[in-house]
């Protein structure tokens, strides 16, 4: 209290001593000012789309949108190639070029790879495909792992971070900002462990992923956001065909548009159907043409001796680059000329292929093409007949037998072709980035995504059969079905466990899948779930009443499943007393209900229970499964439903699922009652408290509390890494990054000094360089550079870039007076004539002024004098300075010099400047109009101020006197309007706003005439 009093007795003076801290709040609002000042430059997002052959880099920047950004060879798409050597990486163009020298560090279309393990099919397929590569295998994780050396030796998730942190690079390059945020594009077919190693593979590269969408939902984002005004409440299905390089899929896509809270009416585009084929595209085009390219150069040297070509494997690299050239070439032509210039053992190939030869290598594949579109038809319930459009997506739908198939399997009389078919993925996806990005508001467009595989919970219980007859039976739970919509959160209650048990999350029904298909599925159970601390949290609240296990499950946005809590949910019945009531809680009531601060029955209801559940069945009921998604509920976060179908019934009495995340949870998870007095519990429609009496008789309300179980997860699909593998693969891909930098900055020191070198030799046998210098300077100089080129040649391989950096700046300055002296002759005739022509300029702009009559005149005597006085004095000394120059040797350095020059014109211009503005802003003055000899008007000054009509004052009024004003008239300015979503529009996108007319006004209210 001593304290507090000596405070108190203070406080003038501490009041005068707080101003001067206002200083420190100014000084931070301008350090937080400037931060965002910086980040408004690093606010670009990016999206890669990852093809199986090649990938699409799109970005999004203020002034930018939707641009797809330009490598470093000015191509709109980059090879998925990664060339690693000892001391060096190449990505790109230059690894696709590094393939024919040295095929087996070269690694290509290795996203095959990801999430599979040993006895994956997939994996010998990629063996057979590229025998080329040693592949290894992860002994706790029994992946996959590139051996190009004992030292180097990758993962694929490791060599698809170095692509990715390759293609933001080259993002930043082209947005000249740093870039983290991306959405990047994944095959609609991945399951799990294919999603989570990509998501790994992106925080080894230091990418911060906002989204993992799929590729076909990408496509379908770019066609509706480019259509925005042809979608209308009217339910249009389009199918996209996508066939690339590595897998072909089919995609029925809905377009409509539907009513939300949020946004009002907006477009929404929701996957309806999806089929795929993981083997179908142009890369088994290619390999089969490869294949027959290899058998006709064997029978080309039958009778030679020769080896099998198909035995190296530099010249099959090589044959397979023909093969994709030729499969182009063949779509627009019905027959080719292959050639391979020095193939094998110094051996040209040449040979003439087909149109029919190729359909005939790869007959079967075509007939693969409708089985895409039958899956996703039965997938979506759908009709052929109920398809407005089928549009063709990816490089390989080019092929005309490939069209061929797919117009005959759809019936339609023609195939769209009005999708970009390289680039509208990666549109799709920056657009998808730019609106999940907070730096940028775009116009929404709902998308609603479908689980492609369904998942569901698995367990074990015990029930009872008979009396003292216990039996253990299997119980399963549909989480996420079939072609539901994603992201949603899941809720699943277990209401007959007081102890701890485990759950396994799986798989649902795969029947749709073939054999071979499932084989390269991998494994069916997800996860196995143990559940620690129920039995405790049951001995906590002995005198509460179980609502059940709840455990909380989501699928977020990029289609990875995650156990989000598990939460054992307790309730009791408590009365309220009304002496807990304190004095201010009752004059606070009191006060509240007087101004209309009551509370409603609505809000009542939502702000009693601190937790609150829909209205859920036992999820595992004593009668025989009467539903198999008894305990099953959806929570709020949900996505929008489709206008086609009817609403969901409105939750009713606690069921606000929205309301578990906002669990109060305090001293280990107990969930706190309401406090008497809090918010809700004001009597209905906002009244006073009630009398003593009344408030005994009050219905007694409930109290729920929460204890958070703990979990213990165990991977069964495919273990993850842990989080030194994480860190330990970044690091090293750092390292790695770091280790290109400096080769890449070492190598441009090198060029630098090579380049000077030689240009400098060529330069001093110049007329202009022998000209201003002596021949013992240019000997000193060319001998200089002669010793440098030799030990560029002798010890430049071994020079670090510091060395390489510190030579340079050697001969730099060594040879600094000699261009010093080429440049200031070089720019002598432009300085001089541009100075004489403003001198001439000046002159008679003074004469000019002199001349005007006294009555007219607008400049000063001082002002034209100080004219007079620059002019004379840039005149003296540019005549002495080109005197004094004209005396000295070329050789020497030049006193006329450039910027003595600019610095004379800027002092004249000056000058120049403010006479020029001064004429330009000053009104003439009046003259005297009358002849009959009435006294002319005063001169007036010419300032603006004075200006104004003399007011002649009415009689009996003094000049002091103002007169009355008349009323300004009420002008109803134009009410700033709210600020329209910024759309990211591409070429062709045609603006939606509608110029307001002009001659509509804002209508005016009675008050305000």
């Amino acid at each position: 209290m001593g304290a507090v009093a000596f405070v108190r007795g203070t406080m003038p003076a501490t009041v005068r001593r707080q101003r001067p801290r206002r200083l420190p709040c100014w000084a931070l609002m301008a350090v937080l000012l400037a931060d965002l000042l910086a980040l408004s430059d690093t606010l670009a997002v990016m999206s890669v789309d990852l093809g199986s052959e090649s990938m699409k880099v799109a970005i999004v920047k203020p002034g930018v949108p939707m641009e797809i950004v330009l490598n470093k060879e000015s191509r709109r798409k980059t090879p998925v190639t990664v060339t690693l050597k000892e001391n060096e990486r190449f990505f790109g163009d230059s690894a696709a070029s590094m393939a024919i020298k040295n095929p087996q560090a070269t690694l290509r279309y290795f996203q095959q790879l990801l999430g599979k393990q040993e006895a994956n099919p997939h994996v010998a397929l990629y063996r057979v495909r590229f025998p080329e590569h040693e592949l290894g295998f992860d002994p706790q994780r029994q992946t996959v792992q590139f051996r190009i050396s004992p030292q180097l030796q990758f993962s694929p998730e490791e060599v698809l971070g170095m692509v990715l942190n390759y293609s933001r690079s080259l993002a930043e390059d082209f947005a000249e900002q740093p870039i983290k945020d991306a959405v990047i594009t994944v095959p609609a077919f991945f399951n799990q462990a294919e999603r989570r190693a990509v998501l790994q593979a992106a925080r080894m590269a230091g990418l911060k992923v906002l989204q993992l969408i799929n590729d076909n939902t990408a496509t379908a984002l770019s066609y509706g956001v480019f259509r925005r005004k042809d979608i209308n409440t009217t339910a249009q299905n389009i199918m996209f065909y996508d066939m690339g390089s590595g897998s072909t899929v089919c995609t029925i896509v809905t377009y409509q548009m539907v009513k939300t809270k949020e946004a009002g009416m907006q477009p929404q585009l929701q996957i309806r159907g999806v089929g795929f084929d993981r083997t179908l595209g142009g890369l088994e085009m290619e390999l089969r043409l490869r294949e027959h390219l290899a058998g006709l150069f064997n029978e080309q040297r039958k009778g030679q001796r020769a080896k099998d070509v198909r035995e190296n494997p530099r010249a099959m690299a090589k044959l397979l680059r023909e093969a994709n050239r030729l499969k182009t070439v063949l779509s627009a032509n019905a027959d080719h000329m292959a050639q391979v210039e020095g193939l094998m053992d110094d051996v040209d190939f040449k040979a003439k292929v087909t149109r029919v030869e190729f359909e005939a290598l790869c007959a079967d594949l075509f007939e693969r093409v409708p089985g895409p579109v039958q899956q996703a038809l039965q997938s979506a319930e759908m009709g052929l007949d109920e398809l407005e459009q089928v549009i063709l997506v990816g490089g390989a739908t080019r092929v005309p037998k490939v069209q061929e198939a797919l117009l005959k399997a759809v019936g339609k009389e023609e195939l769209g072709k009005n999708v970009n078919a390289d680039e509208a993925a990666a549109m799709g996806a920056v657009y998808q980035a730019a609106a999940l990005s907070k730096a940028f508001k775009v116009k929404p467009f709902a998308v609603r995504d479908a689980v492609l595989y369904p998942i569901l919970v698995e367990f074990t219980r015990e029930v009872q059969e008979e009396p003292g007859v216990h039996s253990l039976k299997h119980n399963k739970r549909v989480l996420f079905s079939r072609m539901g919509p994603y992201p949603q959160r899941k809720v699943i209650t277990f209401n007959r466990y007081s102890h701890d048990f485990d759950f396994h999350i799986n798989y649902g029904d795969l029947g749709f899948l073939g054999p071979e298909d499932l084989r390269v599925f991998g494994s069916q159970n997800l996860t196995t779930v143990k559940l620690k601390g129920v039995g405790e949290s049951f001995k906590k609240y002995p005198d509460y009443e179980s609502k059940g296990i709840k455990a909380h499950f989501n699928l977020d946005e990029s289609g990875v499943l995650s156990l989000d809590r598990v939460e054992s949910v307790f309730e009791t019945l408590v009365e309220d007393s009304p002496e807990e009531e304190s004095t201010l809680t009752k004059l606070g009531n009191t006060i509240s209900s007087l101004f209309g601060g009551g509370t409603t029955p609505d809000t009542k209801e939502n702000g009693t229970d601190t937790v609150q559940e829909e209205e859920e069945s036992p999820a595992e009921g004593s009668k025989d499964e009467l539903g198999e998604q008894a305990g099953l509920k959806e929570e709020a976060a949900a996505p929008v439903e489709d206008a086609s179908q009817p609403p969901p019934p409105e939750p009713k009495g606690d069921a606000a699922p929205e309301g578990e995340k906002a669990t109060a949870r305090e001293d280990g998870g107990k969930s706190e009652a309401p406090k008497p007095g809090e918010k809700g519990e004001a009597g209905p429609e906002g009244a006073p408290p009630a009398p003593e009496e009344d408030k005994k008789q009050k219905p007694a309300r409930k109290q729920r509390a929460v204890e958070e179980i703990g979990v213990e997860l165990l991977v069964r699909d495919l273990p993850d890494l842990s989080e030194e593998e994480l860190a330990r693969s970044a690091q090293r891909l750092q390292d790695l990054t770091v280790r290109d930098l400096e080769k890449q900055e070492r190598e441009k020191a090198a060029n630098s000094l090579e380049a000077f070198i030689f240009e400098t030799q060529d330069k001093l046998y110049q007329p202009e360089y022998q000209e201003v210098s002596t021949e013992e300077q240019r000997d000193e100089v060319s001998g200089r550079l002669s010793a440098a080129s030799s030990w560029l040649e002798d010890e430049g391989f071994g020079a670090t870039t510091g060395m390489l950096k510190e030579k340079l700046a050697e001969l730099r300055k060594l040879c600094q007076g000699l261009f010093f002296r080429v440049e200031e002759r070089k720019k002598w005739p432009e300085r001089l004539s541009a100075l004489d022509n403003l001198l001439n300029h000046s002159s008679m702009f003074l004469k000019g002024a002199r001349l005007i009559p006294e009555m007219d005149q607008i400049f000063t005597e001082v002002e034209m004098t100080t004219l007079e006085k620059v002019i004379n004095e840039t005149w003296a000394w540019k005549n002495a300075t080109i005197a004094e120059q004209a005396k000295l040797p070329a050789t020497e350095k030049p006193v006329l010099l450039s910027k003595d020059i600019e610095a004379k014109m800027m002092a004249l211009d000056r000058e120049m400047q403010y006479l020029l503005n001064k004429a330009k802003f000053t009104k003439p003055r009046p003259r005297p109009t009358d002849k009959k000899g009435t006294r002319a008007e005063p001169t007036l000054n010419a300032s603006a101020s004075d200006q104004g009509e003399k007011v002649i004052q009415p009689p009996g009024q003094t000049e002091d006197a103002k007169p009355i004003s008349e009323p300004k008239k009420a002008t109803a300015g134009p009410e700033p309007a709210d600020a329209e979503p910024l759309e990211l529009e591409g070429p062709g996108a045609e603006s939606e706003q509608k110029e307001q007319p002009a001659g509509q006004k804002g209508t005016l209210k009675n008050d305000e005439l």
